[in-house]
């Protein structure tokens, strides 16, 4: 029997999926067909609309040897799991004549930990979930959940925190999960055959492909201990996240509070002498934590450098003397060892990594309180250390023993793949040197004609925006856009402090209902959002990247102002630093690349669905006006362009109209 043709087998996935052939879709599926059959690298821009699961999923699925897919977004995870993986193995079944298994596979921490759910968790974590003299009855939220997730670990088959519908806190899933660290080992543990965490990577390993996360990527990356199964070909949808994800895994951070539960943890099992050398050495810290100003620290100052090694020597005596004790074979002293020997393991690692000083590190200090005062000096004090870049990482981990094929919405910045190619530690494109491999970048285009479907607006008339101060300007400009447009307005704005202000002033001055990220759970907002036309919806990163409203209610997106890094961020401005002592250009390399893929992404959400029309208005004039607003505009969809108000004006009202009178 003839092997089935590439088009033929994609042809019947998209069939199954209810979904429209597409060019864009089949380019997309011959060139990683030809990559994984290669074992070349791949860099594929696929815009909005082009089915790009199925571009990747029906050629990993007839290659027939294992596959990892590696997404950013758990909704991204569970569309592929839930919804696209079972119907093109059903459709490709009766070509392939196989069914290919397939299975998520996330961290250990995401999944529920059956011993910590009936041992419990050591008293220093307990936190008062249960009135003592009436074991069973909680007294606080937190203890309605514990019990809430003793009831589903009866019900789960996976066990994956994502799974628990209505999710709970950090807090609470904290008291059933344990990190890698902690775990006491399958072969240790009296759960291990029934172990939710041990099935999942079982699974795994009998799949051909497997679904994961960029963390878990990460992990397998820069711990050397693979917790993927071997595979030849890996696929990373939503790559433009990558770099920003593995920065996140390979970023240490020590609070005081973390240092004292490490102490509290240690104190019961080691001797005094040891004990109460962790326990002066977290004090030490912890009045230093107390006068921490936030910003980078560009050399380690004296008193911080003397706490962190007397941290690091006492954590280390802490863990030998752990490791000595280690014989005990009661299931529930070798748990809370395990625990307190990650916990002070954690520490001891941090504290080493910033006394080496290495510099390829940035070190900061952070404050997290948003509402400021004293009241969190103790706990809104964290001490980090971040890679100053992952690039190297990357290219030396990622792209060796396999083909690597990369898709997002958003690759080509300033007009080609190079900016992202770089952040992954490859050569401009066409060119190798001995360490850095041969890749090609491929634009299949979008289904939709951005030209005829969207404005993209610049008010050049409005004033430079500032580093502080309100923008009075800006507001009157966007209170007559959203009035013109009718409502159905997106807000991405650059800070929350900004995006509260606006629905602040135009909840004062227009009859639209506006709502806020903030004040609803995000999912709420965007059904809210999509559902009345007439509603805005503003708020600031995270709406940039996770709105979806095709249809009448999301017209008109508006960008506050080009989202910069923050001058006062340690990282990017760090990693600006190094690439201008390298001898090139700094701002162009880190922040205007992060500013691009923003906005990118940003008007991303304006179409959706080849029906939609509508207005990106960008309220900052220097995408018009600045030498680098060329580039910012490369990146961005390939709508009609203007910086005429009154035009805008009459195309939103337009669009209003049309949108009223087929009753949207």
């Amino acid at each position: 029997m003839t092997k089935p043709s590439l088009p033929e087998l994609l042809h019947a996935a998209v069939s199954a999926v209810g979904g429209v052939e597409r060019p864009g879709q089949v380019t997309m599926a011959e060139s990683v067909a030809e990559a994984i059959g290669d074992g070349s690298h791949l860099l594929i821009q696929a815009g909005t609309g082009t089915g790009k699961s199925l571009g990747y999923l029906v050629p990993a699925l007839a290659h027939g040897e294992r596959v990892v897919v590696a997404t950013a977004t758990l909704a991204l995870q569970r569309q592929l799991v839930e919804r696209d993986l079972p119907r093109t193995v059903e459709a490709l079944h009766p070509l392939l004549r196989r069914r290919p298994e397939f299975a998520m596979l996330k961290g250990r921490s995401n999944y529920l930990c059956l011993h910590r759910l009936h041992e419990g968790v050591p008293q220093d974590d307990e936190d008062g979930l249960f009135d003592p003299f009436e074991a069973a009855a909680p007294t606080s939220k937190l203890g309605q959940d514990l019990l809430r997730m003793r009831d589903w670990a009866d019900e789960t088959e996976t066990g994956d925190r994502d799974d628990l519908t209505p999710g709970v806190s950090d807090r609470a899933w904290a008291q059933v999960s344990v990190s890698s660290r902690e775990c006491l080992g399958a072969s240790k543990c009296a759960y291990g055959a029934e172990c939710f965490a041990e099935m999942a990577r079982e699974r795994a390993k009998l799949s051909e492909v497997v679904v994961t996360n960029h963390a878990l990527l990460a992990i397998d990356a820069i711990e050397g201990a693979p917790v993927l199964p071997q595979h030849e070909v890996l696929i990373v949808d939503e790559a433009h996240e990558l770099v920003s994800r593995v920065t996140g895994v390979a970023t240490g951070e020590l609070t005081p509070g973390q240092v004292n539960r490490a102490v509290r943890r240690a104190a019961k099992l080691v001797d005094e002498k040891a004990a109460d050398a962790l326990q002066t050495a977290a004090e030490g810290f912890e009045r230093l934590m107390e006068l921490a100003l936030p910003g980078r620290l560009e050399e380690i100052p004296e008193d911080l450098g003397y706490a962190l090694m007397a941290l690091r020597d006492a954590a280390r005596t802490v863990i030998s003397a752990l490791g000595n004790t280690r014989d005990k074979t009661v299931q529930e002293e070798d748990a809370v060892r395990k625990q307190a020997l990650g916990s002070v393991e954690t520490v001891h690692d941090v504290a080493e990594r910033i006394c080496q000083g290495s510099e390829y590190d940035v070190v900061w200090y952070e404050r997290h309180d948003p509402r400021g005062g004293a009241a969190y000096r103790h706990s809104g004090a964290s001490l980090r250390v971040a890679p100053l870049s992952v690039s190297g990482l990357l290219r030396e981990k990622l792209f060796e023993d396999r083909s690597v094929v990369l898709t997002s919405a958003t690759l080509k910045l300033g007009g080609d793949f190079n900016g992202v190619g770089a952040s992954l530690g490859l050569a401009p494109e066409g060119t190798a040197t001995e360490d850095q491999p041969v890749w090609k970048g491929i634009d299949v285009g979008s289904p939709f004609d951005y030209p005829k479907q969207g404005i993209l607006y610049v008010a050049r008339h409005l004033a430079t925006p500032g580093r502080e101060g309100s923008r009075g300007d800006m507001l009157d400009e966007l209170a007559e856009l959203v009035e013109a447009a009718g409502g159905r307005t997106l807000g991405l704005f650059s800070s929350m402090r900004a995006a509260q202000a606006a629905a602040e002033e135009l909840r004062g001055r227009l009859d639209k209902p506006i709502l806020l990220q903030g004040e609803e759970t995000l999912g709420e907002l965007i059904k809210n959002f999509a559902a009345d036309p007439e509603t805005c919806l503003f708020g600031t990163l995270s709406l940039w990247q996770g709105v979806d409203v095709p249809g009448p209610s999301c017209q008109l997106v508006v960008m506050d102002r080009i989202p910069f890094p923050r001058p006062d961020d340690p990282l990017m401005s760090a990693r600006q630093k190094a690439v201008e002592e390298a001898g090139g250009n700094g701002f162009m390399a880190v922040a205007a690349t992060h500013a691009a893929l923003l906005m990118a992404q940003g008007a991303g959400r304006l179409v959706r669905a080849t029906g939609d029309r509508g207005v990106v208005a960008i309220l900052d004039p220097r995408i018009a006006t600045a030498r680098y607003g060329s580039f910012l505009r490369a990146s961005l969809p390939d709508f009609w362009y203007t910086t005429d108000r009154n035009q805008v004006r009459k195309s939103l009202a337009a669009i209003d109209a049309a949108a009223k009178a087929e009753g949207k």
